[in-house]
């Protein structure tokens, strides 16, 4: 099961998420057709998109994260509710690129160095919070840390990982992210930090079997840890029927004439879960007279 913990450490002053999406990346690759690349850029943008999403205060709420680099992967978008649901896709999923000169996936050319991150809070406000930044790297870890820093004033030390199997599927995913308040002391801090050079990779303790506990026990035990809550995650798309016969009122009374005269049908597919939606002319024809 794909599941975050949060907890907080330091007498209070440090504050900490892990999560398993392994469960929750894989459905996605299949449901896309990722390729190993496309797999762990979307991956690591879901499992920052999870973490993010449970720290808002009611189940409604909902965090979008864009990712838009200049690679070949287009747009990478995640959406997850405070209840713990997913869904997220790339624009093109099987962009292939080789190995970098560390021999692992290069997520930093694939997504692209220069950009935007974008992440959209809807807290049931008249209008969403959003805030943007220049993307540092396209290494999805190091522009959500730069989010945190620049939109929030935030420092965040974040690890965002997905292990790929040789036969394409996914074999672990996983993350942390660990915030010091303005109250943390400055010596805890640093202990910290260099805890973190010293554990292994998040997605090889994931793929070590390390719980989200576990690993927030190996970063922070030491630091009078006390863990504060588990949801569940999982990768579900709510798209319907309904939703998609709004998109096609909103194409307008002369295209929607237009697709019946020269196409009579018209069928269209949720960019989130690849479902396909078709519609007769009959069913055209009926959404026309109420356009």
């Amino acid at each position: 099961m794909d599941y975050v913990v949060r907890g907080v450490a330091g007498q209070g002053s440090i504050r900490a998420f892990a999560v398993r999406t392994t469960q929750l990346v894989s459905q996605a690759a299949k449901i896309h057709g990722l390729y190993p690349v496309a797999a762990a850029a979307l991956g690591r943008v879901l499992t920052a998109a999870g973490m993010m999403a449970v720290d808002m205060k009611n189940s409604s709420n909902v965090l979008s994260i864009v990712v838009k680099g200049t690679g070949p992967l287009g747009s990478i978008v995640s959406v997850a509710k405070a209840d713990g649901t997913l869904k997220g896709y790339v624009d093109y999923p099987q962009t292939d690129l080789p190995l970098n000169e560390a021999g692992k996936l290069d997520v930093g050319s694939a997504v692209g160095r220069e950009g935007k991150l974008t992440v959209i809070k809807d807290l049931g406000l008249k209008e969403p919070y959003v805030g943007q930044i220049d993307l540092v790297s396209g290494e999805i870890g190091e522009d959500i840390a730069n989010y945190f820093w620049a939109s929030e004033q935030q420092p965040s030390a974040v690890a965002l990982g997905v292990l790929i199997n040789p036969d394409l599927s996914v074999k672990a995913a996983g993350g942390y992210i660990i915030q010091p308040l303005p109250d943390a002391d400055e010596e805890i801090i640093n202990r910290i930090e260099k805890k973190i050079a010293e554990v292994p990779a998040i997605s090889t303790l994931v793929e070590q079997g390390r719980t989200p506990e576990e690993i927030l026990e190996i970063l922070l035990g030491e630091f009078e840890l006390k863990l504060l809550g588990k949801t569940s995650l999982k990768f579900k798309c709510d798209c319907n029927r309904e939703r998609l016969e709004r998109v096609v009122l909103g194409l307008g009374k002369e295209e929607l004439e237009d697709i019946i005269q020269t196409e009579g049908e018209a069928e269209l597919t949720c960019h989130y879960c690849n479902t396909k939606y078709h519609f007769s002319k009959e069913q055209l024809e009926s959404l026309l007279a109420h356009a």
